[in-house]
This record gives C-alpha cells, structure tokens and sequence, in this order.
C-alpha cells in the first residue's frame, strides 16, 4: 500500500546525497544547497532568509513529494556582497534640500566652516537602497530549487544504483551457500546410516533392520532443513522483485533480512557437521553484510 506524498515508484535511491545549485543576479550571490543522511524516517530541515521565507511551506511539501526517506537539510542563501553598492540610488532631492539648509545655516552662523559632502550622505535618509525584485528574487530561487533537486535525486538514483548491485552479490552468495547445504544433506544422511551400523557392529548387537531405519528417519526429521531452505530461496526471489520495482524500498527490505536471519539462526540450530555449521555463519555474514548496505537504501 503506498504512503501518500513518499514516492513508491522509481529508481532505488540512497539516503546519503548532496547537491548545491547557484546564481548570480542584481540582488547578490543565491546559492541552494541540498544535503541528506540515513533515518528512519523522512525529517526535513529548512533554512531561508527572511525575505524568502513565504517559500518554506510550499518548498517541503515539494521536498515531501520527491523524498520518501532520511534526514534531509535544505538551506537557501541569500549573499547581497558588492551588489549592494549597484544598487545604492542618490536621492537628489533631499541632497539639494540639505545643501540649501547647509547654506541657511552659513547666513545664520559664519563660523560654520565648508559643507563636507561626505558627513552630508552619512545622514539619515540621503542614500537609499533599491530593494531586490521580489518577483525576480523568488523565480531564481525557485529555478534553483528545482537544479538542485533533480542534482540530489540524481546522486541518490547512482548510489542507490551501486547499492543494489552490492545486495544482489550478497543475494548471489547465499544461493550458493543454500545449494552447498542442499547437496551436502544426502551425505550427511548416507554417513550418519553407516556410523549407526558401525555402532551396532562394535557394540555386537544385534537390532532389527527396521529399527535402524526409524532411527535414521528420526535423524532425518531432525536436521531436515528443507522448508528453511525454501524460506530463504523465497526471500532472495522477494528481494529481487522489490529492488526491482524500486521506490522507497528501504523499510520492506530491513523486514526480509529479519527473516532471512530468523532462517540462519534455524539452520545453525539443526547443524550436525562442521560444514552445516560453517554455511550457516557464511549465511549470516552474508545477510548482515546485505543489512548494512540496506540501511542506506531510502
């Protein structure tokens, strides 16, 4: 069933991405920068100037739609720099006012020494700065947005990409080490029938043909591990079809290597030889080795 606003179809991604995008205008240097970590679930975290921060709302639900998992930050600078002084207008005006009241004063006062032009655009209101074109201000950054997200879901595709090729080597070892203990299992009941005879035979008695097939049948009950290989052949066919349908995958695969453990730990508990043993460690290295890699897959 698919969660709304998290996306279920797709390419595997990772949680682990970052992107960045930038642009140069009259209002300064606007840079958005994209970065995300493993979590369990999706966290987002945003940071926009004052003067953009009527974007927030509409920007993480955006990020809500593309992103189903991870602890992502999202951060828009806004940098005026030297586009400040472009943008700084004389206001003649009020200059020409203060200069007549400057020689107002010298009328009145003539001790005052000579006008200094730079006290007089030190006070209030002789310069004014043009305020950036909010509607041009807003565009760029969401042109930006839009760069930097197809960027991050970009990287998150090719790590999700080389992540699946790390499980599906790992897929590949466990069907071997499963078809290692299929073949090995007519052996270990072949030479457990005859370790059985050899007993009887050192012990000189005599017991009953049937009886000692009941005892190798019980033998057989008890490490047969035939519906537990089958269990594990049916995950690793699951596994498959879920990476190959992509999405927001991460947490259905989590739940196939719990139970391709519980497996694991089954057939380490019927091991009755060394090498029964030794494939059932191989198979939980294996399956440890594929659950680390899944803990970045969003």
């Amino acid at each position: 069933m698919s969660v709304p606003n998290h996306p279920e179809a797709g390419p595997v991604r990772s949680m682990t991405a970052f992107a960045r995008a930038m642009q140069h205008g009259p209002f300064g240097q606007l840079s958005v920068e994209l970065r995300s970590v493993n979590s369990r679930h999706l966290e987002l975290t945003l940071r926009l100037p004052d003067v953009l921060r009527d974007l927030e709302h509409s920007w993480r639900e955006r990020l809500r739609q593309q992103i189903g998992r991870g602890k992502v930050e999202l951060t828009l600078r806004l940098d005026a720099g030297d586009s400040l002084a472009d943008g700084v207008v004389l206001d003649q005006e009020r200059v020409r006012q203060l200069l007549q009241a400057a020689h107002e004063i010298e009328d009145l006062a003539r001790h005052v020494g000579p006008v200094d032009p730079v006290a007089l655009l030190r006070l209030p209101g002789v310069l004014r700065t043009q305020e950036a074109d909010a509607t041009a201000l807003t565009a760029t950054a969401e042109a930006l947005l839009t760069q930097a997200l197809a960027d991050f879901l970009a990287m998150r595709a090719r790590e999700g990409c080389a992540l699946t090729a790390l499980v599906e080597q790992r897929l590949q070892g466990v069907a071997r080490e499963v078809s290692a203990v299929q073949d090995r299992l007519p052996g270990i009941l072949a030479h457990y029938r005859e370790r059985l005879l050899e007993r009887i035979r050192e012990a000189k008695a005599e017991l009953a043909a049937e009886r000692v097939e009941q005892e190798v049948v019980l033998f057989a009950q008890k490490l047969d591990v035939a519906e537990e290989l089958d269990r594990v052949l049916a995950h690793l066919a699951e596994i498959r079809r879920v990476l190959t349908g992509g999405g927001a995958i991460g947490r259905r695969l989590d739940f196939l290597m719990q139970e391709l453990n519980r497996e694991a730990n089954t057939l380490g508990s019927k091991a009755v030889t060394a090498d029964s043993a030794w494939s059932s460690v191989e198979l939980k290295v294996l399956i440890e080795q594929m659950r680390e890699q899944i803990q970045n897959i969003e």
